[in-house]
């Protein structure tokens, strides 16, 4: 089968674009020679340090009720895209990135469904100096095993509660892996910046963002907690997909949530924005 054209938006809807795709909980392909991607942009500012490509895998373990892009869930839904026409493409970014201090970020989705063709990508940004961030959920973490994790530069670790009830209800999976995988990361001093979706009446539970904060704050390779706050702009997608978003009536946290809860990571001796 032939690469089809992928998307450039994180924003766009991609359905169905490998109906012959393999099923995401079983994929394993040790040669990596073919990744399903959703999208990827350009020109990004909010995906690690300077300016960046971000390229977004289709595949995904977890269910967030928030998820923006719930059609990065299932492979059959990405574009079928060869190793060597990803590995073109960086190839024709790269010096930009390395004048701009930017970088390639591979983000999902979740990246290690597709280990091994995510790991070969990371491998050739580093031939070409290219800094490299890994935007993971952790909780497949225990994939990457320490030859994947010496090509990543940054890992973008979402922490997406504290309360493991919260956790599974919000994402569908246990929160303990993502806790071993950060811990094994401050072990090996990698340079990490958390990540937490501020959901009103889902994640703001003060309990619960001070879990996190004094779970983090001890860890002297992560740079930044970053506080996100949830947003409509997906829902759109959950309704083109036949899914029940039962987060429709949610409305964006305040500006006064926000001020709590990054209030409460500085307290606790994060450097959060």
């Amino acid at each position: 089968m032939a690469d089809e054209p992928w998307a450039n938006s994180r924003y766009a809807l991609r359905l169905s674009q490998s109906p012959d795709a393999p099923e995401t909980a079983e994929f394993n392909d040790p040669r990596g020679d073919v990744g399903w991607i959703h999208s990827y942009e350009t020109g990004s500012t909010v995906d690690g340090p300077g300016i960046r490509v971000t390229v977004f895998m289709s595949g995904c373990l977890l269910r967030c009720l928030y998820c923006h892009n719930p059609d990065t869930w299932h492979l059959k839904d990405g574009t079928r895209v060869s190793f060597e026409r990803a590995e073109q493409a960086l190839t024709s970014y790269a010096a930009a990135l390395r004048a701009m201090d930017g970088g390639l970020t591979i983000s999902g989705g979740e990246p290690l469904v597709q280990m091994h063709f995510t790991k070969r990508l990371f491998a050739s940004a580093k031939r070409m100096g290219v800094h490299t961030a890994l935007d993971t959920s952790g909780f497949l973490g225990a994939r990457a095993d320490d030859d994947y994790l010496r090509l990543v530069d940054l890992v973008l670790l979402d922490i997406k509660s504290w309360d493991p009830a919260t956790y599974r209800r919000a994402v569908g999976q246990d929160l303990r892996p993502t806790l071993e995988f950060a811990e094994r990361l401050a072990n090996l001093g990698k340079p990490v910046w958390v990540r937490f979706v501020l959901v009103p009446g889902l994640t703001d539970d003060p309990a619960n963002v001070e879990g996190i904060a004094r779970f983090v704050a001890p860890m002297s390779n992560v740079e930044w907690v970053e506080v996100l706050p949830f947003h409509q702009m997906g829902s759109f997608k959950w309704k083109a997909a036949g899914l029940d978003y039962e987060l429709l009536d949610t409305p964006s946290p305040s500006p006064d949530l926000v001020a709590r809860v990054l209030g409460q990571f500085r307290d606790a001796g994060c450097r959060a924005r």
